[in-house]
């Protein structure tokens, strides 16, 4: 019997039959398929997870574990000392700021490329790709070592190296736009004061040889090794250009960037004044207005010999006591020519019986009244006042001295401190620092930290209330009025200062001190009421702080006044 053709219903009937039949088919080969894509993509997950760590320890700066991330074998080669010094030497090298990886591919062969931006402060910004050699494969892989691993872009075989120079260094201005130093030979036309306040120039030196090479400088640079080339290096400088090389070939370039010059705050005729009151003799004399903290002068040894500050100290301590509430400036002292401190003697200087009123005493630098007052007032506040005042603070100025006081806890006995209570004992300071002291007086209690760039913000710290600062600018009026500061008289200004004798002897005798084993201080400032100079003066060995350092502190007021 003939068959006809099957109706549509059923010929449909069975294409969805087929299609049913099929599509599990299909379902089941793409599962299968992608289960072997799974197993066949594990093993790159995991060195893609490794190499990814070992990018991203680099970027954090962690070597160690860089180092951890290391197969057995580059282990054995290297130590991981030698592994970390190498990495840091490189960063040196190419003046490393910051890198990241942008991209981690797929392995190729035995290593793994990964895309990096690196940032340097010579070079810019590169983009290289970093070749990551895996020993093993899958989880079992570790990172082979290789020199070419020390920065995107090298080849093996290739080492990091750079050529690099300075631009021309900039000019060095005082404030009134005096050229202190100027050209190659660094040169002025006021050279007396540019020798004594410029500096020189000289060879990295060994200490700093780090920091300059991952600055971008030449092995062969000369730079600022004191003075206010020190202080400006950076400025005056500029930053290094040239060439970053793996291999022969080049990886970056750029241009040296020239320095700027630098316009001070030092002023010649001030500068000049200060030359001429040490008079040859070895001393240290800076000049501060305490309405800015601009340095106007800084001669010889101002800023860089630590030597006892003798009574300029008492600036310090009557504060904290005024401070504390222990005394007011009519409290009455005993006259006597010593004070004993647990058994210990303290005389005053030549032996000389002194007291009366806090005023009074202050005026007369009596010792048998401060150091027996500094007991009172303690180690942990005499300590914390003077560290107010900058004591055991890093200075604003760099390659300045830092003042030292002893911590509450190592400033000893009574004895210790009455005896760091007059400026003496372990106590070591700065000219710079003591006229920054008496600039805190001149301004109402309130501390100018000190700066030599003219277009630098003036910058305040409260160390005392207005009402402390009044009371002690009271004294050091009468200190210069009639007390052992009279040499710093000018007519139709007044004055406030304060004297200070160091003795670089035992204080026990009256009869100790000579010319030659006392340092002479004395800070001042004027006019009182209306501050435009302070100075702080120091002659090491030579006498008395009224008859050696107020005359020359005198003779630089007289010419600050007279250059505003």
């Amino acid at each position: 019997m003939a068959v006809g053709p099957r109706p549509a219903r059923a010929r449909r009937r069975g294409r969805r039959w087929r299609l049913l039949r099929i599509v599990p088919i299909v379902v089941l080969a793409a599962a299968a398929f992608a289960a072997g894509l799974s197993i066949a993509t594990a093993p790159g997950r995991a060195e893609h997870r490794l190499v990814t760590d070992y990018v991203d320890a680099w970027a954090q700066g962690n070597y160690g574990r860089m180092y951890d991330l290391l197969d057995p074998g580059s282990q054995a080669r290297f130590s991981e000392a030698r592994f970390i010094a190498d990495y840091r030497r490189a960063a040196r090298i190419a003046t490393l700021t910051s890198l990241r990886p942008l991209q981690v591919r797929d392995r190729q062969g035995a290593a793994v490329p990964v895309q990096m931006q690196v940032q340097t402060r010579v070079f810019g910004t590169l983009r290289q790709t970093l070749e990551v050699p895996l020993a093993g494969s899958g989880s079992g892989a570790k990172v082979k070592f290789a020199s070419a691993l020390l920065f995107p872009g090298l080849k093996v075989g290739e080492h990091l190296t750079r050529r690099t120079r300075l631009a021309p260094r900039a000019a060095l201005l005082a404030s009134d736009g005096t050229p202190l130093a100027q050209g190659p030979d660094r040169s002025s036309p006021v050279p007396a004061v540019a020798s004594e306040i410029v500096g020189t120039l000289g060879p990295i030196p060994k200490a700093q040889a780090s920091q300059y090479t991952a600055a971008g400088y030449p092995p062969d640079a000369k730079i600022g090794v004191d003075g206010l080339e020190r202080v400006f290096q950076d400025q005056l400088a500029g930053t290094p250009g040239g060439t970053l090389l793996a291999g022969h070939r080049i990886l970056a370039s750029s241009t040296p960037a020239p320095g700027t010059s630098v316009t001070t705050t030092i002023n010649p005729a001030i500068e000049q004044a200060a030359i001429t009151a040490m008079a040859g003799r070895f001393a240290g004399i800076a000049a501060m207005d305490p309405r800015t903290g601009g340095l106007l002068a800084l001669a010889g040894i101002a800023f860089s010999a630590l030597q006892p500050p003798g009574s300029t100290m008492k600036m310090i301590t009557v504060t904290g006591a005024l401070e504390a509430g222990i005394v007011k400036l009519t409290t009455s002292f005993p006259v006597q020519s010593s004070a004993t401190i647990d058994g210990y003697t303290l005389s005053n200087a030549g032996g000389e019986a002194c007291g009366g009123t806090l005023l009074n005493a202050f005026a007369v630098s009596c010792n048998s009244v401060f150091a027996p007052l500094g007991v009172r007032l303690g180690g942990a506040r005499l300590v914390n006042i003077a560290e107010r005042f900058g004591f055991n603070q890093t200075p604003s100025i760099p390659g300045a001295a830092e003042s030292t006081i002893p911590s509450a806890s190592q400033i000893g006995d009574a004895v210790s401190v009455g005896s760091s209570a007059i400026g003496q004992g372990k106590v070591q300071t700065t000219p710079l620092e003591m006229a920054d002291v008496g600039a805190t007086i001149a301004m109402g209690g309130r501390r100018p930290i000190p700066t030599l760039k003219a277009d630098q913000p003036p910058t305040f710290v409260r160390v005392t209330s207005r009402r402390v600062a009044a009371e002690v600018q009271k004294m050091m009026i009468a200190v210069v009025q009639f007390g052992t500061g009279t040499a710093a008289q000018i007519p139709g200004v007044q004055v406030a200062g304060k004297t200070g004798t160091a003795e670089l002897t035992n204080t026990a005798s009256p009869g100790a001190s000579t010319a030659q084993n006392t340092d002479a201080w004395f800070v001042g400032y004027a006019p009182v009421g209306v501050p435009k100079v302070v100075v702080g003066a120091l002659f090491p060995n030579q006498g008395a702080g009224g008859a050696t350092a107020a005359p020359a502190v005198h003779d630089v007021l007289v010419a600050a006044l007279h250059a505003h």
